[in-house]
């Protein structure tokens, strides 16, 4: 089997057990039963997806997938292509949001170049995946071949399985890509069947003759390319981006290795929408981080049935909305693992139909 495949027969269900060994704690907490709302939620999903009963998510990392689009000929962004390289060096200098965010709740920041087209300085510790210098435009054909899209698939399986060994619990995913709003307007669009003046947002914030324009490209993409949404490699290749594709591949892998994975926004989103449908076991492993502004995002946590944890009307990507996230998640397994129970404490019990004392 190719390592897709390998990845994808890895992923299995959420451990029952461990599920419920957290649950009965979560009833034995000095607390009322179901008070600390979803914190409970999440903690118990944790719990299934490490297969333990007292997780742990001290280690986290968020993977920034880098890649360029061809669709920006046909001005559907307020920014030129170059920025993507400029932004690249930025996060490896240390200077973006993601990195000031990633500081705060103690988490790693990979950014990995897999089709960036322009060059910034090689020193900046930016892992090199290059597929290709940006895709094709999507307005004019395919993307990527479909032999691409399975290389982004296995890029982002392999750069998540580099990090295992420098210790990792909980994943997150990030993105930059100039364009990609566009492409993941068009995955959304294909596997939800929503119209793409639903699912089509203004990006980088352009206006109203460029966002007219914008949905045109998208309509424009769907309907040469005909991407066949049984076949995620078709979406990906036909309208997607390297770095999207790269970004499923670390939600698949983090599955496979039974990780927590904290989506972003809208890419994230459209990444996640690819792996669900290639592994579908997938999906119980993904936390939302928030929801974004960018009306496509609501739809691919809509059709992966998954509830955000943040909204606070974001729409930058990076993983900045996923970091933020990251540290609800921590705060959930800290509760479940370090709160005293009731007779620990000594705290008399509520009686049956009653609260238990705050």
């Amino acid at each position: 089997m190719s390592k897709l495949e390998q990845t994808i027969a890895a992923i299995g269900p959420l451990d029952e057990a461990a599920m419920e060994a957290a649950r009965q704690r979560q009833d034995m907490l000095t607390k009322p039963r179901g008070s600390l709302g979803r914190l409970e939620e999440l903690s118990i999903q944790v719990a299934g997806i490490q297969g333990r009963a007292r997780p742990e998510v001290s280690a986290k990392t968020i993977f920034v997938m880098a890649g360029d689009h061809g669709c920006v000929a046909e001005q559907v962004s307020a920014y030129p292509q170059e920025v993507t390289a400029q932004m690249v060096a930025n996060f490896g200098a240390g200077g973006a949001a993601i990195n000031v965010l990633a500081r705060q709740v103690g988490a790693r920041v990979v950014v990995v170049d897999i089709g960036v087209a322009g060059e910034y300085d090689p020193g900046l510790g930016i892992v090199v995946r290059k597929i290709g210098r940006g895709t094709r435009n999507l307005a004019e054909g395919p993307a990527m071949s479909r032999e691409q899209a399975r290389q982004c698939l296995e890029v982002g399986i392999e750069v998540l399985a580099s990090e295992l060994e420098r210790g990792l619990h909980l994943a997150a995913t990030g993105d930059m890509g100039i364009g990609n709003t566009t492409a993941s307007a068009a995955i959304v669009a294909a596997f939800t069947g929503l119209p793409p003046s639903v699912v089509t947002g203004r990006g980088t914030g352009i206006d109203h003759a460029r966002f007219e324009k914008k949905v045109a490209v998208v309509e424009r993409a769907l309907s040469l390319n005909q991407p066949d949404p049984a076949d995620p490699l078709d979406v990906l290749a036909k309208v997607g981006g390297f770095e999207i594709g790269g970004l499923a591949g670390v939600v698949l892998a983090a599955a496979a290795h039974r990780l927590p994975v904290v989506v972003d926004g809208l890419i994230s989103g459209a990444a996640a929408l690819i792996a669900a449908q290639l592994a579908p076991q997938a999906r119980d492993y993904l936390i939302a981080g928030h929801c974004s502004v960018e009306p496509g995002h609501e739809a691919a946590l809509a059709h992966l049935d998954l509830e955000p944890v943040l909204e606070l009307q974001m729409r930058l990507g990076e993983g900045t909305g996923a970091a933020l996230a990251m540290a609800v998640v921590e705060a959930a397994v800290r509760t479940l693992n370090e709160m005293a129970t009731f007779a620990g404490a000594g705290i008399s019990e509520a009686a049956e139909g009653e609260c238990a004392p705050c």
